[in-house]
This record gives structure tokens, sequence and C-alpha cells, in this order.
């Protein structure tokens, strides 16, 4: 995918986590969902509830919620490479592999996801393997 532009659509990281996270489960090491109230693999049945939220955890490859480790999560420049599920990969994915990133609209647009990712994953000379990496990790929600 080569967009030439990207405009920030002005979403923080925890604005996300409005659909199910994909995490490994913690029995089986299947692909499990989180959400805010729930942890379910269906592979095994494993079942979750009452999560310990850490809003220090947003900005990991772990889920909020119950802290497992993110389906999504790939080593990538000697780092992680994460996403909580595929609309956030489509996301880097877009951003990553636009030649001009413009800004949105917002009264802050230093606190979007967008802004604040690494300077490892948005530098240009970056974009090929962060792209592959995210091919990779694309490959494994089928």
């Amino acid at each position: 995918m080569d967009a030439p532009r990207f405009r920030d659509p002005q979403l923080r990281i925890e604005d996300l986590a409005d659909e199910p996270i994909l995490v490994l489960c913690p029995r089986c090491g299947g692909r499990a969902s989180v959400t805010a109230s729930r942890l379910t693999c269906p592979a095994c049945g494993l079942v979750r509830e009452d999560p310990r939220p850490d809003f220090h955890a947003w900005n990991r490859p772990i889920d909020p919620f119950f802290h497992e480790p993110l389906w999504l999560r790939a080593d990538c420049r000697g780092n992680t490479l994460w996403a909580f599920h595929e609309r956030h990969l489509d996301l880097l994915e877009r951003f990553v592999a636009a030649k001009l990133r413009e800004r949105g609209p917002g009264d802050d647009p230093g606190m979007t996801l967008v802004a604040r990712l690494p300077s490892w994953m948005t530098a240009a000379k970056n974009r090929d393997e962060v792209l592959r990496a995210i091919t990779k990790l694309r490959a494994t929600l089928s």
C-alpha cells in the first residue's frame, strides 16, 4: 500500500479500545481478545473477568486491562512494532506508507496516536522495513 498522503485522524491510543484488543491467550498461546471487562479465547474457552486497568500500559505491547502480550507485535529495527487490532495496524500502515503526513485540525495534535509514534517508526529510511513487519503481522490475522 503506497498512500501518497496521510491526514492525522486525531485518534488517541485510548480511542482504539472501543473494539477487542488481540492478545496471546495466557492458557493456550492462541489468539484471544480483550475488552475493558473480559478476556476470551475461542481456542481453549478461557474467560477472565475483573480486569485491573493500568493506564501506564497504553503505550506498551501489552493490553491495558489484563496486561497480556499483544498478538500483533514484531521485532523491527531493534524495537517492538505493535498494534491492538487490525484497525490499529491499518492506521500505522497508512501513516508509515505516506510520503506526505499532515496534522489534523485538533486542538492538541502532539497528543494524537500518530504524533506520538517513535522516530524509528516514522523515519523515511525505515519505511520499507516497518512496512514489511506490518505485512507479517497482518498475515497472522487470517
